[in-house]
């Protein structure tokens, strides 16, 4: 008999029954319960530590604050989504201090040139944020394309401060990610970066230059 029938054949006959998949213990990953106030603290701390900006605002002012952000930047335009809720606020403002809205309403192999040379900003809503790394969660979607936070020099994200868990691990169980998840998902921590030169880190190379969260309270 040959080693590698000796070795199946002893495999066949072992004994001690069916091996069991052990249980799964995510203790290692639990944290204090925040408050939502320390949670926002410690989200602004992280983001800020990578050159990302927050502003926290309310329902009532955070357009307000948005238009100040693209006045200081000299934003001539802001890229907005089709039909979301954020957009379509926007446009029923009705406000002269914001610059043009460009609406993402067309593939992008028709206007790819004008979107990655002509755009000076755009604003997106999140799926949450992260305050123990100070990320926030996208999951791009028809109507909010993943190039919107990926191609403009300066990103704006909506933060709802209602929306910050304090892990990863307590974001994907609150929000159930095990029943079904987007072809592609987002966890933005800062504008872009890269160490590729020299191993010396360089902000926004590669994609946004800015990250500016607008954490509404």
């Amino acid at each position: 008999m040959s080693s590698r029938e000796t070795i199946l054949q002893r495999l066949r006959n072992r004994t001690g029954g069916e091996l069991t998949v052990p249980e799964c213990d995510f203790s290692v990953l639990q944290r204090p319960d925040w408050s939502t106030a320390e949670r926002v603290d410690r989200f602004e701390r992280m983001i800020e530590s990578v050159h990302g900006e927050v502003h926290r605002c309310t329902d009532d002012n955070w357009m307000n604050r948005l238009a100040e952000i693209l006045a200081t930047r000299g934003a001539r335009n802001l890229l907005v989504a089709k039909t979301h809720e954020i957009s379509q606020s926007l446009r029923n403002a009705g406000r002269n201090d914001l610059p043009e809205l460009l609406i993402y309403d067309e593939p992008v192999h028709s206007w790819k040139g004008h979107l990655f040379n002509e755009v000076d900003a755009s604003i997106t809503s999140t799926r949450g944020g992260i305050a123990e790394t100070g990320s926030l969660i996208l999951w791009p979607t028809v109507d909010e394309p993943r190039l919107m936070s990926l191609v403009p020099p300066v990103h704006i994200a909506i933060l709802k401060a209602s929306e910050l868990y304090t892990t990863f691990h307590e974001a994907m169980k609150a929000q159930n990610w095990s029943a079904g998840m987007p072809t592609n998902a987002l966890l933005i921590s800062g504008p872009s970066k890269t160490a590729d030169i020299e191993q010396t880190l360089a902000y926004g190379v590669h994609g946004p230059k800015e990250l500016i969260v607008l954490v509404i309270e």
